[in-house]
């Protein structure tokens, strides 16, 4: 079975202790996420997509995630950086990029999806790019990053409200006030959600 990789916002913002909106924990996610993203087989493996939190201060300052969280990932800062370098993974692995301006990666219409190492070549509606993995062949989708409670969490929503079964290795991602366990008992229960004990 082939499946998909999503990594989802795993920038120096969140992932760094000294970071803008750090996700306790998610410095230690580093070396298993690139020992892990080294390990995937390209016989296996349909491709991986990179999320990136992305803001504008003037926009972010209105916005409803404002009353919570302090600015963070403001295009083109250090913080905006992502810590995984797309040389982790074998050459022969397509590997995506995707920006997004909320915590849910599927809630603003339009977004696209470029190509990780080629940035000028045309970019894909993202609809119609998880809709032609499905038709593909791609029934899972393995997600890690930060956070489990928030971006990871609307991630796997969405993947599961679009037909692909989600597996979550628990040492890849971190809450930061839930932890994905808690997360998928709360709110996927009955949902085609896996969460793996160990990294596989």
């Amino acid at each position: 079975m082939t499946r998909f990789v999503v990594v989802v916002d795993t920038q120096r913002d969140f992932m760094a202790s000294d970071g803008a909106l750090y996700v306790p924990g998610a410095d230690a996610l580093l070396p298993p996420m690139r020992e892990w993203l080294r390990a995937l087989d390209p016989a296996e493996t349909a491709g991986v997509l990179f999320t990136f939190d992305t803001h504008v201060p003037e926009v972010y300052a209105g916005s409803a995630e404002a009353e919570t969280f302090p600015i963070h990932c403001v295009r083109g800062s250090e913080g905006w950086a992502n810590m995984l370098d797309v040389a982790l993974l074998d050459p022969a692995i397509p590997v995506w990029r995707l920006e997004k301006g909320v915590f849910d990666m599927w809630a603003e219409l339009d977004l696209r999806i470029e190509d990780a190492r080629e940035p000028a070549a045309p970019r894909t509606d993202r609809e119609l790019f998880f809709a032609e993995l499905k038709a593909g062949g791609v029934d899972e989708i393995t997600v890690i990053g930060v956070a489990a409670d928030y971006c990871v969490r609307w991630a796997i929503e969405g993947l599961i409200g679009r037909g692909f079964r989600v597996v979550v290795p628990e040492q890849l991602t971190r809450g930061i006030e839930r932890q994905i366990r808690t997360v998928a008992a709360g709110e996927f229960f009955d949902a085609p959600l896996f969460v793996a004990p160990i990294v596989a």
